[in-house]
């Protein structure tokens, strides 16, 4: 079984569209159904106020013009779409700060709903804006996806998950990566983010045949001469 790693955060808008790439470059794939997809936490953006941002607001606060963030962001919309997510808004959303967001979704892995909430999350945030960050956002989501409420909220109070959490970030970070989308393969190869799915593609090829080399091929074709073991030669 050949393991894809992608660490991601949930308002990062090239993550939304990465793991829907990706989920096709693994249908693509020929050994596609002997390909696992984890998801792994890395928050990229830990500073933001409980009460949310726009990405409007946030492009203008880290210097970009109103063009400059439509140029890096409405190819994204496009791209996502093209792959079949159909409506993805990458500008016309608010963020927060997914700190408790990743806390829920480790959770909801343990309870057997990796994909489940790691998808449900990237479609309601990129599909319908929805806010998914404060304690009483997340424990509704947690009920759409069949987690029980009152035990989220325990496991949410508690910090239950917060080392595990840092944890995937640092050993990202201790890999090489310096944002989001993060993609390693069989814990070998690295894919930095934004690649298209040709690219995808290629690489998981690359990295079966790697694993998987081919055996060499023996036909009979007859006898003739040969040694065997100890020198010994016979005609």
């Amino acid at each position: 079984m050949m393991q894809i790693e992608m660490w991601s955060d949930i308002i990062c808008p090239i993550c939304g569209m990465t793991q829907q790439r990706l989920r096709n470059a693994v249908a693509d794939f020929e050994h596609g159904d002997e390909v696992e997809i984890i998801h792994r936490s890395f928050q990229v953006h830990p500073g933001i106020p409980p009460e949310g941002i726009t990405q409007t607001q946030l492009s203008l606060n880290a210097g970009m013009t109103i063009a400059q963030m439509n140029n890096v962001l409405r190819p994204v919309e496009i791209a996502a779409d093209e792959e079949g997510f159909g409506g993805y808004h990458a500008i016309d959303r608010t963020l927060g700060p997914t700190d408790l967001t990743h806390e829920l979704l480790a959770y909801a892995t343990d309870q057997g709903k990796h994909h489940e909430a790691w998808t449900g999350m990237f479609n309601a945030h990129f599909g319908y804006n929805r806010q998914l960050w404060t304690m009483e956002q997340l424990i509704e989501f947690a009920g759409e996806i069949g987690l029980d409420q009152d035990e989220t909220r325990e496991v949410l109070i508690s910090r239950t998950y917060k080392t595990q959490v840092e944890e995937e970030q640092y050993r990202a970070q201790r890999m090489g990566a310096h944002g989001t989308p993060f993609i390693v393969i069989d814990q070998k190869y690295g894919i930095g983010g934004g690649v298209d799915r040709a690219t995808l593609t290629r690489a998981l090829r690359q990295a079966w045949n790697e694993s998987h080399p081919t055996p060499a091929l023996i036909m009979p074709f007859g006898e003739g001469d040969r040694c065997g073991p100890g020198g010994a030669c016979a005609a």
